[in-house]
């Protein structure tokens, strides 16, 4: 595989910018999984440089030794001016929100606000497999909602979960995944202002993992679950993690609506305190002065799902894939190739692709894979490539 890429820069498509020789040395989880004959498209990290202002941000911090607890707001200051900028959003409220270590550790702390151990929390599956992890950590239990055919929203099938997850009178939560991972699909105003009026009526709090928001394909547009009507006692997570790969760089915000601001107030100040000094001042800047490389990225993501449309219906035709409008993932619906309830399993073995398998993503996922596109066209090509040699 060495010298797959030309490894010329752009200043236009990150994605294109490192070697795959450059990626192999990195040291994080996607690269060091794997053994190196394995091309690895699966967890969601991205084959892409720091952006410049991020880097600088860092780079000056540590410089100065600035390296000790976190302090101030400009964090949620940032965030709430991008969210004007790119949501047309200005109803995120500097003092109505709290840092915490990253997102899915906010999840667990919303969830412990808003309910007890042992009450139900429910889910769009196919979803996140670190959702059920982290409901089962919050000593919750988890209620499924299954996506539509369509792999959007389905109401009917939510507020039946509701009504289950509400028996007894005992509270419950709704983790809505939004924009939804791993589909793509962006909810639109219509279907969060539905959610919001079907958990308002059975008496639902909603907890809004919102971390893929900024990465939103051209011609899409996200909405902040705490924009709709109806959503005021809402909470959302929010991050520049999954925008610019600052997974290594943990830091989060829990937002909350105006009639969340009393549960946002008990959130324990040992969960604040713990995150990054380092974290916070990269998300900071990449809200704030990223956007320039943002958008170089989503151009670039845009056609790499045109890239795979292309190869899967050259070489893989069976294979079922709806774009998404949103995150750096595509949700493959790989039954029809005969390969059982784990193809990621058999494209490991045979074709020595590592991929994400469906089975942990919750009912819906079994004869799915999960791939990450946050990657350079050329190993996009060589994956399809060697996914159609296993099944050849």
């Amino acid at each position: 595989m060495t010298g797959l890429l030309s490894g010329a820069p752009t200043a236009v498509n990150p994605l294109r910018q490192l070697t795959i020789d450059q990626l192999r040395q990195r040291t994080s989880l996607k690269w060091r999984e794997y053994p190196d004959d394995v091309l690895p498209l699966w967890v969601a990290e991205m084959d892409v440089p720091l952006a410049e202002p991020v880097a600088r941000a860092i780079t000056d911090a540590v410089a100065r030794g600035d390296t000790g607890y976190t302090a101030g707001t400009a964090y949620p200051q940032a965030l709430a001016e991008f969210a004007a900028r790119r949501w047309g959003w200005d109803g995120l409220a500097v003092e109505r929100t709290a840092l915490v270590p990253d997102v899915m550790h906010g999840v667990v702390e919303a969830l412990r606000l808003v309910t007890e151990p042992g009450d139900a929390v429910v889910v769009n599956c196919p979803v996140y497999p670190p959702f059920y992890e982290s409901v089962a950590h919050a000593d919750r239990r988890i209620v499924e909602a299954p996506l539509g055919e369509d792999l959007r929203i389905d109401l009917g099938t939510l507020e039946e979960a509701f009504r289950r997850a509400r028996a007894g009178g005992r509270p419950a939560a709704y983790l809505l995944c939004s924009p939804h991972n791993p589909t793509g699909v962006v909810h639109s105003a219509t279907e969060l202002t539905a959610v919001s009026a079907l958990a308002e009526r059975h008496g639902v709090r909603v907890v809004a993992d919102e971390i893929h928001a900024p990465v939103v394909a051209g011609g899409a547009r996200f909405v902040p679950y705490l924009s709709v009507p109806g959503a005021e006692d809402g909470l959302s997570l929010m991050s520049a993690s999954k925008g610019w790969n600052l997974a290594g760089l943990r830091g989060g915000l829990l937002v909350a609506g105006p009639a969340a601001a009393e549960d946002l107030a008990r959130v324990p100040l040992g969960v604040s305190v713990s995150t990054s000094h380092l974290g916070v001042i990269a998300h900071t800047a990449a809200f704030r002065d990223g956007g320039e490389w943002l958008d170089s990225l989503v151009a670039g993501l845009d056609d790499n799902r045109r890239l795979l449309s292309a190869l899967l219906a050259e070489h893989l035709p069976a294979v079922r894939y709806r774009p998404g409008q949103a995150t750096c993932l595509a949700w493959l619906d790989c039954r029809a190739l005969g390969l059982g309830d784990d193809p990621a399993a058999v494209f490991l073995d045979r074709g020595r692709v590592a991929l994400n398998s469906g089975l942990t993503f919750g009912t819906g996922g079994g004869g799915h894979v999960r791939l990450n596109l946050a990657t350079a066209p050329e190993l996009i090509t060589e994956a399809v490539r060697r996914m159609a040699s296993a099944v050849g």
